[in-house]
């Protein structure tokens, strides 16, 4: 039998030794900055009592969506107070929200630019495809490597993570907008960016909110994992059921993140539902 290997673990574990040499100053300063961030959004969430944050929440959710997805927002984060869970789930929703808003102002102007350039899409149409497929827990290694153990290497675990489908959703809609629409657009003198700005972004919004819905439960879902690097929150809760076999901690921890999946699905989902009615 011949003797063939190939060391790909050797190549890769060398690049990024090397990479680290020359970023982990810089990598270690952003990351304090980005820490801060989170540890400051996480404190203005916890600052009120939890019952203004609770109504406040309701009202919100009430309002952006419907009245019946507030009453749900107000009797599930009651839930949340009452098994108490309320700091870890304000954490989670720190992390999540973060990690949602950061992928965003990535993944959407690149599928942007991805949507007008057919080389551009071929280019990162396999780096996706490579990113969704690769196992989840991969990503925390690199991470812990670059911002070393914490909420910074979740954060950035997590924008990795969830990436994929606000890039390819946000190419999907844009391109799926009608040629006669975008003609039009044209024959009233319109440039390229012009047509972008004004018909093809308004009217590929739901697809591109579709894809801000999966954003969302990707980063909800890998806060969860990243409890395993310090990421704190409801992951951690079911992180600590899972060392002690606590099956009650666990449900509680469970729950926690029901709860807050169900809320941010359906606030996303109603909000796409109205930008619908409205492009009709």
């Amino acid at each position: 039998m011949i003797d063939f290997y190939i060391p790909l673990a050797d190549w890769i574990n060398d690049a990024f030794k090397v990479i680290n040499q020359y970023l982990s100053p810089t990598l270690r300063s952003a990351s304090r900055f980005i820490g801060d961030l989170i540890k400051g959004f996480e404190d203005v969430l916890l600052w009120p009592p939890a019952a203004v944050m609770i109504i406040l929440f309701a009202v919100l959710i009430g309002w952006l969506a419907n009245y019946r997805m507030g009453i749900f927002t107000l009797f599930g984060l009651i839930l949340a107070y009452g098994i108490g869970i309320w700091a870890e789930t304000m954490s989670t929703v720190a992390l999540a929200i973060t990690g949602t808003v950061t992928t965003l102002l990535i993944g959407i102007p690149l599928g942007i630019l991805a949507s007008q350039s057919t080389i551009l899409e071929r280019i990162i149409r396999p780096i996706l495809d490579f990113m969704q497929t690769l196992p989840s827990f991969v990503y925390l290694i690199p991470a812990v490597m670059f911002f070393g153990m914490g909420k910074v290497a979740a954060l950035v675990a997590t924008m990795i993570f969830a990436m994929p489908p606000a890039v390819r959703l946000t190419i999907l809609g844009i391109r799926e907008v009608s040629k006669d629409i975008v003609e039009a657009a044209h024959a009233f003198g319109s440039n390229r960016w012009q047509t972008l700005r004004d018909v093809q972004l308004p009217l590929a919004m739901p697809t591109i909110m579709a894809g801000v819905n999966q954003c969302i439960m990707m980063a909800l879902s890998m806060t969860v994992i990243a409890s395993m690097i310090g990421a704190g929150g409801l992951g951690n809760v079911v992180l600590r059921s899972m060392q002690s076999l606590d099956i009650g901690m666990g449900t509680v921890g469970g729950l926690g993140i029901v709860i807050l999946a169900i809320i941010l699905d359906r606030l996303t989902e109603n909000i796409s539902k109205k930008m619908n009615k409205e492009k009709q």
